[in-house]
């Protein structure tokens, strides 16, 4: 961990997918988007809050079309590069698809940040699209109060390989892919309460590409996929049950969590965006009796760059996990089911 000349998050206000508006926000300024869109080829728009843009060319063939930026939650400007340009390529991956090129948004203080530490950004974000196999094609940057750094990025798919997050069928089996709590140390780094182990698990989280996603929809056991971000994994599960119009359950003992997580989260390692995700969706949720706080907090911890939630075949679920462990996952597991009945979530 390189020491900055500038601590980027004492810039920001926010951090991370932790910037994102709150679910109930959003609705409201979302209400009145027509229920139907007039363009027959658009297959995937705002309908169910979906990973990314779909748009059907020719024979099958589909464009995907996403952009993710934020504002810092690491100090290390070349690490800020490489998580921002990993969560914003993950939504093509939640889709299904592959990606092609990506293009920068780029917005920075420029009278209070080094050159050097920008460039340093830029290289970050470069080093993970040659990773994804992608060239960063232009983009377009902006004087800014804030530093704030992400990506627009458009891949491809064939229709039958799409993967929407309100596919999910009664009887599937769900799996998470990656462990949570990246909000909760991304709270511990502002509060200088994270060592270098921490520190590394929590990047190495965090700039661990969605790959897999891509391949699982090749399979037509696997049903529906999203990425587990802002929202938490309580919020990304609940736009799932509510687009597939089907109940979720999860098995809070079977998540997979950061090493310190729980430890973290305990001393008060909380970010805004946990309480206003479940100011916004918690009514929909249901904990177990006498859920401490905490708990329910890292339910609702916002991940940036976080896993993905896959619903399959439950025949098939073990197989489908272990597979995903052997391709580099290793935090991966059958987390829950889905069920008919109404759309909700239910921590048991």
């Amino acid at each position: 961990m390189n020491a900055p000349v500038v601590r980027l998050t004492s810039l920001a206000h926010g951090g991370g997918c932790g910037c994102k508006l709150a679910p109930s926000v959003l609705r409201e300024l979302m209400a009145g988007q027509p229920a139907v869109s007039p363009y027959a080829n658009l297959l995937v728009g705002t309908e169910t809050g979906d990973d990314a843009a779909v748009y059907r060319l020719d024979d099958g063939n589909c464009i995907i079309a996403t952009t993710d930026f934020f504002m810092p939650m690491v100090d290390d400007p070349f690490d800020f590069g490489r998580v921002a340009a990993t969560n914003a390529i993950s939504d093509v991956y939640a889709m299904g698809g592959t990606p092609i090129m990506a293009l920068a948004i780029l917005g920075m203080p420029v009278d209070k940040i080094p050159a050097d530490m920008v460039r340093r950004i830029l290289d970050g974000g470069r080093a993970i699209c040659a990773e994804a196999g992608i060239p960063v094609a232009g983009g377009h940057s902006i004087d800014c109060p804030e530093p704030v750094y992400g990506l627009a990025v458009i891949g491809t798919c064939r229709e039958e390989n799409i993967r929407r997050n309100s596919a999910a069928r009664p009887g599937d089996a769900l799996i998470l892919t990656k462990a949570l709590g990246v909000g909760v140390y991304s709270s511990a780094v502002k509060k200088n309460l994270i060592d270098g182990d921490m520190y590394a698990e929590m990047v190495g989280s965090m700039t661990t590409l969605n790959k897999i996603g891509a391949s699982l929809a090749k399979d037509a056991d696997v049903h529906a996929i999203t990425d587990v971000t802002g929202f938490g994994l309580l919020g990304h599960a609940l736009e799932m049950a509510q687009g597939s119009g089907a109940t979720i359950t999860i098995e809070e003992g079977k998540l997979p969590f950061l090493k310190e997580a729980a430890a973290l989260v305990r001393q008060g390692c909380v970010t805004g965006a946990s309480h206003r995700n479940w100011s916004s969706y918690g009514e929909h949720v249901v904990l177990p009796d006498g859920c401490d706080d905490w708990r329910r907090h890292l339910l609702t911890d916002p991940q940036t760059s976080g896993g993905l939630l896959v619903a399959c075949k439950a025949e098939r679920a073990e197989e489908i996990a272990a597979r995903i462990v052997a391709e580099g996952y290793p935090f991966a597991r059958v987390i829950g089911h889905v069920s008919a009945g109404d759309a909700k979530v239910v921590i048991v």
